[in-house]
């Protein structure tokens, strides 16, 4: 209370300063911003007065702005999903995680090498699987480094032989450093050809499904990994079971 009242004070010395210049237009030595010098020294050491006196002030203002530029980059992540659905959300049914004739499409820009995918992949997995009419659209963003595309290769070339689900599901599940050797024996696992699968990775298609995701990853401002995309709602970062839950349920009432 006693900092929204010396907000209240600092924004009253600015309006005592507006009253006076516009009840003096006459006053013939005036500052650069419409006061007189004495008058614009004045609201000059009140403020500083008031600032030196309550420093929180600064926080609070810095709080109010950091949250004014929150909303303003959400609402222009809601206006880039509504402009971008189509190509968010467009996947062939093989392709899928949960049901692919789901009335909710979850979005997740994700990659191979990036610990907080793999954090939130089983509550991911379990927001899914509890709901049970929710189609998961994956978006390959590897972005940390030449093990991370090498992987994501791997990935988007196994849809050729159908298993790309469960390749992504024992990705996401294998511990340790990410290298070939690993990437290779986890798609023999899951019953991949693994000689046809190199093969499938030098397809040049797959270049422009990555540059597809990074495109559509800039339009909506995301920077990292994980980013989920749920109804018109952007979500960075490794979301919680209960917010992803609340979220698939947000998204489906909005139609």
């Amino acid at each position: 209370m006693r900092l929204r009242a010396t907000l209240t004070r600092v924004l009253a010395i600015l309006g005592m300063a507006a009253v006076a210049w516009t009840a003096a237009p006459s006053q013939p030595a005036r500052a650069a911003d419409g006061l007189t010098d004495a008058q614009a020294d004045a609201v000059r050491a009140l403020v500083r007065e008031t600032l030196l006196e309550n420093p929180e002030i600064i926080a609070m203002a810095l709080e109010v702005l950091q949250d004014k530029q929150a909303q303003e980059e959400a609402a222009r992540a809601r206006a880039a999903i509504q402009e971008n659905r189509d190509a968010l959300t467009a996947a062939d049914a093989a392709d899928v995680l949960g049901n692919p004739s789901g009335d909710v499409t979850v979005v997740e820009f994700s990659d191979y090498q990036c610990g907080y995918c793999k954090r939130v992949f089983p509550d991911l997995m379990r927001a899914v699987e509890s709901d049970g009419n929710v189609r998961v659209v994956i978006r390959e963003l590897p972005i940390l480094g030449p093990e991370s595309v090498m992987a994501a290769r791997a990935a988007v070339a196994s849809r050729a032989q159908g298993k790309y689900p469960e390749f992504h599901r024992a990705l996401m599940a294998m511990r340790g450093g990410v290298s070939e050797a690993a990437v290779m024996q986890v798609a023999a696992e899951v019953g991949l050809d693994v000689e046809q699968l190199r093969v499938d990775m030098a397809d040049p298609t797959i270049d422009e499904t990555f540059s597809q995701n990074v495109k559509l990853a800039r339009a909506l401002g995301i920077t990292g990994t994980p980013a989920f995309v749920i109804g018109g709602e952007l979500a960075p970062g490794a979301v919680p079971l209960e917010r992803l839950k609340a979220m698939i349920e947000a998204a489906r009432a909005e139609g």
